[in-house]
């Protein structure tokens, strides 16, 4: 698979969407074999997006089949199926990486993500979140919430010594 995806940075984001991706995530998908682009979706669950490579697709669908048949065996209605792989593949968009390793986050994504002139990329191993980092510091569990204050406090602390 090339790496996972482990690590935490802030990117600013201007009106267009535009943002850089943070190092991590750089490392990541060359070792992956880096395509050129990326795709990003919204979570399934959470306030968020999250984002991949276009080779680890595969994985994610038969991940999706697998929890399929585990809903069926369950008793899951259909529709839940149906509204996992809506909400992972019909809301997903493939972003080219452009030079300087900035991304253009699309938008019907970054609206349902709450994205604005911040995002906080966040590693989850095959993948990678992208969150508002308010949405994160105010919704997220203890360790999201660290992160997220921690990410904040560091973009004032070097916003300070360049002033």
């Amino acid at each position: 698979m090339g790496g996972l995806f482990s690590g935490s940075g802030l990117s600013e984001v201007d009106e267009a969407g535009r943002t850089r991706l943070p190092d991590f995530i750089q490392r990541v998908l060359i070792g992956r074999g880096d395509s050129g682009r990326i795709v990003i979706a919204v979570h399934e669950d959470d306030e968020c997006l999250v984002g991949f490579d276009p080779g680890y697709t595969p994985i994610l669908h038969t991940e999706l089949e697998r929890r399929r048949l585990a809903g069926e065996i369950a008793g899951e209605a259909r529709e839940a199926h149906h509204a996992r792989a809506r909400r992972l593949f019909g809301l997903a968009a493939d972003s080219p990486v452009e030079a300087g390793d900035t991304i253009v986050l699309p938008e019907l994504p970054r609206r349902r993500g709450r994205i604005s002139n911040l995002a906080l990329f966040v590693g989850t191993g095959g993948t990678f979140e992208i969150w508002d980092p308010g949405t994160a510091r105010d919704v997220g569990d203890g360790d999201l919430r660290a992160i997220a204050e921690y990410r904040l406090e560091e973009a004032t602390s070097e916003r300070r010594a360049e002033e």
